[in-house]
């Protein structure tokens, strides 16, 4: 689709935002509606490509107002960017994120538009200190108020005030759901769901708390600008134990010593950590089965046989 027809609606969203007297919100929003003053639309000078993502198209457009992020796919569920711009704004009350210009769809394409930032190498022990900051405020429950996804894949939302509870029926179970009717060998689901049931046994010492979390934090999703601030995209956003954040940063690599040094001098992890990141992961890999399919059934088996070993 052409950049110009994309961008005009875009920036008739902007202009609606505004009408709406929620322009407030959103600082880039505000800067666009005062060159859009008196004018139909901005210029667009240049668009190109950029790589990064696996599974929406990224473009950086040049306009008169300054380079934006674009990223689209045709055919898309129409409420993942939206749930994803939601993710970012509520992510960028604790931690800096791209700011949101608009997201929605054009004529069968689902579009995402952020302010451009030139992002980075971070800096681990600054991302630990900005981790901290993110998932030290308790928050009032477990899970999230709508649907939103983790990749291509949806993640269930709703809200409960019992963790094990929540990370059972609305995570593990829609998930071993999905890896039945992928195909995973019928005793890894049976025993996945033996291992569902037997779950609150992995919290009778320990009742963490509800922390906001970026939900799917590899090494791929962060960056830094300029002045050393890190930033967060792309997230999964919940409410969760703050433990299946860190766990996930060790899933795939990614994040140096200097990260979790700084992480644990300020809100250090429990005693238990070790084997509930097992448990965390376990989501992450059923996910990538069905995503992906191949050998992470049989990762997902050996994960599932351990935590089950773990119970005795």
């Amino acid at each position: 689709m052409a950049a110009s027809i994309i961008y005009q609606t875009l920036l008739d969203d902007a202009l609606e935002r505004i009408r709406r007297g929620e322009a407030s919100q959103n600082e880039l929003t505000e800067r666009l509606a005062g060159r859009l003053a008196g004018r139909s639309s901005l210029k667009v000078t240049d668009q190109r490509g950029v790589g990064g993502g696996c599974i929406a198209e990224a473009s950086r457009l040049e306009t008169d107002a300054g380079p934006l992020f674009l990223k689209t796919h045709p055919d898309r569920n129409d409420d993942m960017f939206p749930a994803e711009a939601r993710g970012l704004e509520a992510l960028g009350t604790r931690i800096r994120t791209p700011r949101v210009v608009a997201a929605g769809s054009v004529s069968g394409t689902a579009y995402l538009l952020l302010e451009w930032l030139d992002l980075g190498p971070v800096d681990d022990d600054a991302l630990g200190e900005a981790m901290v900051h993110l998932h030290a405020e308790p928050q009032a429950v477990f899970g999230w108020p709508e649907d939103n996804f983790i990749g291509a894949m949806p993640q269930q939302g709703g809200e409960d005030d019992d963790w094990p509870r929540f990370y059972a029926e609305h995570r593990l179970a829609p998930q071993l759901d999905w890896a039945a009717a992928r195909g995973l060998a019928s005793a890894t689901i049976d025993a996945g769901h033996e291992l569902i049931e037997a779950l609150p046994a992995f919290f009778s010492d320990y009742q963490p708390y509800p922390s906001l979390i970026h939900g799917d934090m590899w090494g791929a999703n962060h960056g830094a600008l300029a002045d050393g601030t890190p930033v967060l995209f792309d997230p999964a956003t919940y409410h969760a134990d703050r433990e299946a954040e860190i766990a996930m940063t060790e899933l795939f690599g990614g994040f140096a010593p200097g990260f979790y040094r700084a992480y644990q001098a300020q809100l250090p992890l429990d005693a238990g950590y070790p084997v509930r990141k097992t448990l965390y992961n376990l989501y992450h890999i059923l996910n990538h089965f069905n995503l992906f399919g191949g050998g992470y059934g049989s990762r997902a088996d050996g994960m599932i046989r351990q935590l089950l070993a773990e119970l005795g």
